[in-house]
């Protein structure tokens, strides 16, 4: 097991902008089962929603035989579950007989709200997370103004913390309900 946490990498020119999730078309056949698997590892600080769903696993890339290389991008530098990531992806590639799984952090490009699937961000409002707003990547910049509650659907909500159980989230109150609720942070 190669561990490289401690290195972050830029991403190679090559590398696709926009999602995350979307395989290239140079992927063999056994680099799109193995990001299969290695996407299928739940995010350990909110394990309803899937790696590859909430879009921090970059590329899969099998470097000779037994050996890949996986990448990740934290939602941002210094995130801590980036360890317990790296962990569960090697156990899941080693148990399906990769003998040597190298997982690296890349921090370019770096990770966006943009790069959280539909259904990532379908399961984060069923969980009661309030999940980002997708940006467009053409037309005006829209303005968020009102963050939208997960429990009932009220705009009518109030920031209590800039940060939450994460730093990646903050912490909002419904008015409406007066339900707590967690928010992705728009990066």
């Amino acid at each position: 097991m190669v561990k490289d946490h401690s290195a972050p990498v830029a991403a190679p020119a090559s590398a696709a902008s926009g999602s995350a999730s979307a395989s290239t078309s140079a992927e063999t056949e056994l680099e799109t089962r193995l990001r299969r698997l290695a996407g299928s590892v739940p995010d350990p600080e909110l394990p309803v929603v899937t790696l590859e769903e909430l879009g921090v696993l970059r590329a899969v890339q099998v470097s000779g035989p037994g050996k890949v290389r996986v990448e990740l991008t934290p939602t941002y530098t210094g995130c801590p579950a980036i360890e317990a990531m790296s962990s569960d992806i090697e156990r899941v590639l080693r148990a399906d007989g990769i003998a040597e799984v190298s997982v690296v952090t890349v921090l370019s490009p770096a990770w966006s709200t943009d790069d959280i699937s539909a259904e990532g961000r379908r399961k984060l409002a069923e969980f009661g997370i309030a999940p980002p707003r997708p940006h467009s990547a053409e037309g005006p910049v829209p303005l968020s103004l009102s963050i939208r509650c997960p429990n009932c659907g009220s705009t009518d909500t109030e920031l209590l913390s800039r940060f939450s159980s994460t730093a990646c989230k903050a912490l909002r109150r419904c008015t409406s309900c007066g339900e707590p609720f967690d928010h992705f942070k728009e990066l």
